[in-house]
C-alpha cells in the first residue's frame, strides 16, 4: 500500500511538523520520497527536529507564527522561490489547554480560536492561491479532534475545530474544479508530546473511556494522513475521518 516512493518528487508542507503527530507525519512522508517543510514558532525544536529527520530524506525548516498572516505569507513565499510548487499541505499546528468552560476567559477562548481555525485558514488561504488553484492541483489534510459529540473540557479548540470540519466540507466543494482533494483527521487519545500539558487528572484512567482501552500512536495517525494525502484516495474528499479506538461512540472524553 506504502511502496517506497509513492510520494517521490512530491513537495509537502507540515505545519507543527517539529513534534508529535506532525513530527511522525513529516517522517513517514520523507520515508516514502517527499521534500518535506516543517514550521513551528518555536526554531530551538524545529533545528532538533530537522537533525533528526534529515536521515530520512529532504527536510527544511521555517519558523511561522499561523496566527499572524504576514509570517504564512513570507513562509509561502520562502517555498515557492525554493521549490516553485507544492503538493500536500498538512495542517497539524495547533494548540489547546484543558479546562471548564466557565474557567475559560474571553481572551483564552479567542487566543486558541485564533490558534486552531484562524491559523488554519490563514495557511490553507495563501498555499491556495499560491499553488493549488494556479497549478489546478493539490491535497490538504486538517488535523482536528474528536468533536463528534461536542468536546466537554475542552470548548474552546472544540469550537475551534469544529470549524475546521466545517471549512474542510465547504472548500472540497468550492474547490473540486480545481482538482484539490480536502479532508480532515479527528484524533481521539493520541501517546504524544502534546500529552504533556494536560494535567495529571486529566489523563488519569484515559484508556478506560476507549472501547480499544488504549491510546493511539502519533504512527497510526500519520498512516492514514498518508493514505489521504495519496494517490489511493484520490475520489475522497470533504471527508472528517475519526480515529479514535471508537471513543466517539461510546464513553467520556474527561472527568469533569
Amino acid at each position: 500500500m506504502y511502496s517506497s516512493g509513492l510520494f517521490k518528487d512530491k513537495i509537502a508542507l507540515v505545519t507543527g511538523g517539529g513534534s508529535g503527530i506532525g513530527y511522525s507525519i513529516t517522517k513517514q512522508l520523507l520515508e516514502l520520497g517527499a521534500s518535506v517543510i516543517i514550521t513551528s514558532r518555536k526554531e530551538e525544536k524545529l533545528i532538533k527536529a530537522q537533525q533528526e529527520l534529515s536521515q530520512f530524506g529532504n527536510v527544511q525548516y521555517f519558523v511561522c507564527d499561523i496566527r499572524l498572516p504576514e509570517n504564512v505569507e513570507a513562509l509561502v513565499s520562502s517555498i515557492k522561490e525554493k521549490y516553485s510548487r507544492l503538493d500536500i499541505l498538512v495542517n497539524n499546528a495547533g494548540g489547546q489547554f484543558p479546562s471548564a468552560a466557565e474557567n475559560i476567559s474571553p481572551k483564552g477562548f479567542s487566543a486558541v480560536v485564533n490558534n486552531n481555525l484562524n491559523g488554519t485558514w490563514n495557511v490553507t488561504y495563501y498555499v491556495a492561491n499560491t499553488f493549488f488553484i494556479p497549478q489546478k492541483s493539490g491535497n490538504i489534510v486538517n488535523i482536528i479532534a474528536n468533536v463528534f459529540r461536542g468536546f466537554p473540557g475542552m470548548v474552546h479548540t472544540g469550537a475551534a475545530r469544529a470549524g475546521v470540519d466545517n471549512l474542510t466540507k465547504t472548500l472540497a466543494v468550492e474547490w473540486a474544479k480545481y482538482n484539490i482533494n480536502i479532508n480532515a483527521i479527528a484524533p481521539g487519545f493520541i501517546q504524544s508530546s502534546g500529552m504533556d500539558n494536560y494535567p495529571p487528572e486529566f489523563k488519569a484512567g484515559m484508556e478506560d473511556t476507549v472501547p480499544a482501552k488504549r491510546l493511539g500512536t502519533t504512527d497510526e495517525v500519520a498512516y492514514l494522513t498518508l493514505f489521504l494525502a495519496g494517490p489511493m484516495a484520490a475520489y475522497i474528499t470533504g471527508e472528517t475521518v475519526y480515529i479514535d479506538g471508537g471513543q466517539r461512540l461510546w464513553g467520556d472524553l474527561f472527568k469533569l
